[in-house]
């Protein structure tokens, strides 16, 4: 059983950068593909980015490119979102997922581990 830890969320003002951490468990992460997702309050769970096991393939929400960054280091188990220039609007609870294979998906239905989730919170 996989077991993700975000942390890194906060508070900040419109305009600012913060830097998701999802730390992983097993060793095994390095053969999963990842994602981040986040949840607004009253909306359902979206899709933010993705990155593959090797970390060589990426993807994100159209809406989101440009702006924030997947990437992961599997030495540490851990995977990151940097989010640059920050908007009101991406103000939701962040959450890091794995599946168990190693091609990258954008759907919360592929994904088979999720961590418990970090807030952010952006400032106008």
């Amino acid at each position: 059983q996989v077991q993700l830890v975000e942390s890194g969320g906060g508070l900040v003002q419109a305009g600012g950068s913060l830097r998701l951490s999802c730390a992983a468990s097993e060793r095994t992460f390095s053969r999963y593909a990842m994602g981040w997702f986040r949840q607004a309050s009253g909306k359902e769970r979206e899709f933010v980015a993705a990155i593959s096991w090797s970390g060589g393939s990426t993807t994100y929400a159209d809406s989101l490119k440009g702006r924030f960054t997947i990437s992961r280091d599997s030495a540490k188990n851990t995977m990151y979102l940097q989010m640059n220039s920050l908007k009101p609007e991406d103000t939701a609870v962040y959450y890091c997922a794995a599946r168990r294979y190693t091609s990258i998906r954008s759907s919360v239905n592929e994904y088979d581990y999720w961590g418990q989730g970090t807030q952010v919170t952006v400032s106008s």
